[in-house]
């Protein structure tokens, strides 16, 4: 048993230092583009409050954002795959799965793909889709280092 224990305290002695060292890295930062414009699309019928909400909101984000620096200049194609209301049992919940694709503006190529999952909750289905569009907006903007602007 004085074996167990004098093997646990030379690992935990070894093991204690390299943990400490970890907090002091620093994580790598994501890239960043210079985003000229948006469209937004869906393969399906989603309610047109939110495509055309999406898209006002992000390319306003767009046209408030001023760029120092000089970054890869890209064009979003925003697809909302899906959306799903009144989940949950006071059906208050909606999903909605958007994917966006980031092309060159250069040479066209896609350079960038990322998709995410936003849920948003409302208890008027009246305002359910403008809530949607703007969780699905504050998303884009967070994930483009976008700049909140006014729709």
């Amino acid at each position: 048993m004085n074996g167990l224990k004098s093997c646990f305290f030379w690992v935990a002695l070894i093991c204690m230092p390299l943990a400490a060292c970890s907090m002091f890295t620093k994580p790598q930062p994501s890239p960043i583009y210079d985003v000229r414009s948006a469209v937004v699309v869906s393969p399906q019928r989603i309610p047109a409050t939110i495509l055309s909400g999406v898209g006002d909101r992000v390319n306003a984000a767009i046209n408030a954002t001023v760029r120092t620096e000089v970054y890869p200049r890209v064009v979003l194609t925003i697809r909302i795959l899906y959306v799903e209301k009144g989940q949950g049992l006071d059906k208050s919940r909606n999903v909605a799965k958007v994917s966006i694709d980031a092309a060159s503006v250069d040479d066209g190529s896609v350079i960038a793909v990322t998709s995410f999952e936003v849920t948003s909750f409302s208890s008027n289905p009246a305002t359910a889709d403008e809530i949607m569009a703007e969780d699905i907006a504050a998303r884009i903007r967070s994930t483009f280092s976008l700049r909140a602007g006014r729709a």
